[in-house]
Order: C-alpha cells, then structure tokens, then sequence
C-alpha cells in the first residue's frame, strides 16, 4: 500500500502529532513554521525533512495531507487552501477563529474533494470511550444531560510554559477567553451522546493573580460555566479551558435510567450507576471499575500521548483517507464548525451577562447570510491586525506594568 505523504504546518504541537503518523507508517515529508529554531529543532526530529517558511510553498511540495497545527486561532484560511488543492487536513483545536470564516470553511470545504477531521483526542481518553460504549449499550435510557470539564489550572511561576508557550507578548494565549479552547470539555460529550448544541449561553468568574509575577494575559477570569441545548433536548454543562480547584478531566453522561462518570482525581476509574428498579438484568445498581482498551493496538495506543488518544484520532483520520471518506460525528467537519461556534457565541453570551444565542448551520443559507461578515475577534493576527473583541468578562483587565516588565525580562524582550 502506498504510503500516505503527511505535510506538518505548526513546529510545536505539529511534530508531537506527527510521531503519531509515523507509527501508523506515514511519511512525513516537509514541516512549516515562521519560527526558525523551532522549525529546525522538528524538522531534525522527524527525520531530516524539507523546511518551509511559507505556506504557499509549502503545500506544493507534494502531499497528500496536512497537520494543521499551527497557531489556535488562524486554521482556517491554511484549511481552505488544503481544499482547494484536494489535499487532506487533519486539523488541531478550533477549526474556524471567526463565525466567517466558519461560513468559508464550510463553502470550501462543500466543493472539495478533501478529508477533513477535527483532530479532537480526548473522547478517545480510555474513560471516555468506555462512556460511549455504554452510552450506545441503551442501558442509561434517553440521554438527559452530561458534563465536560478540562480543569487546566497552571502555576504563574512556571518559567518553562512561558518560554515555550507564551513566547511573544500578543501570544494568542496571552488573550484567550475561557470559552474558547472548548473541544476537549465538548467533544467527548458530544461523542458519547450524539448530541449537538443549538443554542448557548455562559457565564464566567474573575479572579487574576495579583501577584508580581511576569504575565502578559489579558484574560483574568478563571472559567467560564458554559450551557447548551441540544438537537436531541438534552443539556450540556461543560467548560473552556479552565482553571480552578485541582487539575482534571471529569465527565458525567446522565440518562433517565442511569449515569456513567470518570471520577476526579483517580485516573481511568468509572462509576456505572443505575436505579435500583430500571437496573439491566445482571447488573450492579453501583459499579466502580478501570475499564479495558480491547483494541488491536493497544501497545501503540499506551505509548501515545493525551491517555492515548493522540495516536487514536491519528488512526481514524488515516482510515478515512485510504476509505476515501468523512469522519463521523463529532469530528467531521459540520462538527467542527459547530463546536468552533459554542465557542465564539458564549464569549459573547458571557460578555452580554448570559444573552442565549442560537448555534448556526452554515449548510443553511439563512445562517451564512447573518455570519458571512462576522470577523470579530479577541486575538491579535499574525498579519498584525488587532482584536476586535475584549477576551476577557471585566472589559478593561489587563495585566500590571510590573507583570508585563517581568515578562518581558523573562522572554529577553527590550
């Protein structure tokens, strides 16, 4: 079988991602980055491979398809590209930074021939594939409500993670608003339910460190509690990317017979719970347990990265190119664009102290019409271009002129 050619766009993430193709027995064959060190540092790491600067250049080295891992916010101008040129993206985070270029994406995508997958890896978290599981089993009744969490508190004093995350000061981590990294708090939910949101609304809580430590994050808020209604009438609570209490990725899928969890704090562990008199014949009303890959590659799964689900979506994006077919539902591209918008209409939702706002179907015209202008943005672009949005719930946050000097001294910025 012919090799597929595997294209990485993004130095950082991107060559972590790709160690996983090549375990499946793709070749990488070029990496893009402005960043030079960077690029040089992955691209010795994979093997030797062609350096590209310019993304133009780049796709025209010959591939098949693309790791989209570039900077969070800006995937999708590179993706419509990839589809212009029939080549297959596989794409990291949100898939569109702006409601309009999720009217884009989708056109393009619409008169393509390319594969696209969310490269979304924690429903593939061993616990939550096994609430899937039982999720499809039926055993847990017409799903109600369900819970996603990705609790990602960080210690301010971590020289590392801002030298090697937050490595500018208009880092698009440095203005981030809570909702935004929303796919590992939505996907796994998502996936387990079938479900998919129709309208939001949030709300979020302040609490910047006031500490003089070095900090360039325009953002003081520590979460944002965001609520969906669902095509099917259930409700999700779920999160951005948040950071309170202790560190954890804690779920709860609840039906009208019973509920299936991850319990904070004990790694793999479940809980199955049903009541007593719509319990399944056989069963526990309580049971506690690790549960089971019970996959072929086990092996390569525990030697991946996110509880194996880097080398898990790697996998799934494979089969559907060789297939010559979408990935299912959360991670097609429909998917993608939705939950990009959970992500963007509950930023404003929280700006507008809890405003409802209606999840678009960009395959509906109506829909494109209302966003196709829509470019606001609480990031700073690459291009230059400036936020159009505040990031954060209290509108003029920023941090102290001491935090930014120290941040600076940190970074080695003049």
């Amino acid at each position: 079988m012919k090799k597929l050619r595997v294209g990485v766009f993004g130095a950082g993430r991107g060559a972590d991602i790709a160690g996983n193709f090549m375990m499946l027995g793709c070749e990488i064959v070029a990496i893009c980055d402005f960043h030079k060190e960077r690029r040089e540092d992955a691209a010795k790491r994979l093997g030797g491979i062609a350096q590209y600067e310019d993304f133009d250049s780049f796709i025209e080295h010959g591939m098949d398809a693309v790791i989209m891992a570039n900077f969070f916010h800006e995937h999708a101008p590179y993706t419509i590209k990839c589809f212009e040129k029939g080549i297959h993206v596989f794409g990291e985070c949100i898939s569109n930074g702006t409601m309009a270029e999720g009217v884009e994406l989708i056109k393009a995508f619409e008169k393509s021939n390319s594969v696209y997958m969310l490269a979304e890896n924690y429903p593939q978290m061993i616990f939550n594939r096994e609430m899937k599981r039982v999720c499809d089993s039926g055993t847990l009744g017409k799903i109600l409500y369900a819970e996603g969490e990705y609790n990602h508190p960080g210690d301010p004093k971590d020289v590392w993670f801002n030298k090697t995350y937050v490595y500018f000061e208009k880092h698009w981590r440095n203005f981030l608003p809570r909702t935004y990294y929303i796919t590992h708090s939505l996907g796994p939910v998502m996936r387990a339910s079938g479900a998919t949101p129709k309208r939001v609304t949030a709300f979020a809580s302040f609490a910047p460190f006031d500490d003089d430590l070095p900090s360039a994050r325009y953002v003081g808020d520590k979460v944002a509690i965001v609520t969906t209604q669902n095509d099917d009438g259930s409700v999700f609570r779920i999160t951005g990317c948040a950071a309170f209490g202790a560190h954890h990725n804690a779920y709860r899928i609840c039906g009208t017979k019973g509920q299936i969890e991850n319990l904070r704090g004990m790694g793999p562990k479940v809980m199955l719970r049903y009541n007593g008199w719509e319990k399944p014949e056989g069963a526990n009303e309580v049971e506690l347990y690790e549960p089971k890959w019970n996959d072929k590659d086990e092996e390569l799964i525990i030697k991946s990265g996110h509880g194996g689900g880097d080398y898990l979506t790697a996998r799934m994006f494979v089969e559907c190119v060789r297939e010559g077919k979408q990935p299912e539902h959360p991670f097609d591209i429909y998917s993608a664009v939705n939950m990009s918008s959970v992500a963007i209409l509950a930023h404003r939702s929280m700006l507008e102290g809890g405003k409802p706002y209606d999840i678009p179907d960009f395959r509906e015209e109506k829909w494109c019409k209302m966003y196709e202008n829509d470019r606001l943005t609480p990031f700073y672009g690459t291009d230059g271009s400036e936020p159009t949005l505040p990031c954060c719930s209290v509108t003029d946050f920023a941090p102290t002129e001491t935090q930014i000097k120290l941040y600076r001294e940190l970074l080695g910025i003049k």
